[in-house]
């Protein structure tokens, strides 16, 4: 199984990442990544991360706003 994020500005609109992702085979390896490197995707403008399966579901959406004044 492969796990993806999309990136949104504050809008909903889709953007490019900072940082490309990789290749995650794992829903561990995705978070543990975007773990790593939230502070630099929010820098370049994604406000909102949402992970899917390679079926194409959606499992949750995160705002990187809120884990910055966490």
């Amino acid at each position: 199984m492969a796990w993806t994020w999309r990136f949104e500005t504050a809008d909903g609109t889709e953007t490019s990442p900072a940082v490309e992702p990789e290749e995650f085979t794992t829903q561990g390896d995705a978070e543990s990544w975007i773990g790593e490197v939230w502070k630099e995707l929010l820098e370049g403008g994604a406000e909102t991360v949402k992970l899917s399966d390679d079926n194409g579901t959606e499992l949750y959406a995160m705002s990187l706003r809120s884990a910055l004044d966490a």
